[in-house]
């Protein structure tokens, strides 16, 4: 059985990971992955809050930049908006299969 107490720090370390690689993704819409990588942290973060661990999560990481949201809203229907739209997806829905087997 996986303890949850021993993942969300894991998850909490790879958020901040992906945040620091896909630093100034929203000027790089080149590089779809960063986009995808920036939305997959995304979806970890929602999927922490809605599995009622919110306490885990630093403040500097609960709430997301407005300029940034605003940024990928408008990027929504290209392919590197498409990419950070899976990446949320899929960092949700893995993150939920993790801690739901705690």
């Amino acid at each position: 059985m996986i303890d949850p107490d021993d993942v969300l720090p894991r998850l909490i370390a790879l958020i901040r990971r992906l945040h620091a690689e896909s630093d100034g993704f929203l000027e790089r819409q080149d590089d779809a992955q960063l986009w995808y990588n920036r939305g997959y942290a995304d979806g970890i973060v929602a999927a922490i809050h809605e599995l009622g661990h919110s306490e885990a999560i630093p403040p500097d990481l609960r709430e997301p930049d407005p300029g940034l949201e605003q940024g990928i809203r408008a990027q929504s229907l290209m392919p590197w908006g498409k990419a950070h739209a899976h990446g949320v997806e899929m960092g949700h829905r893995e993150t939920f299969e993790v801690l739901e087997a705690a």
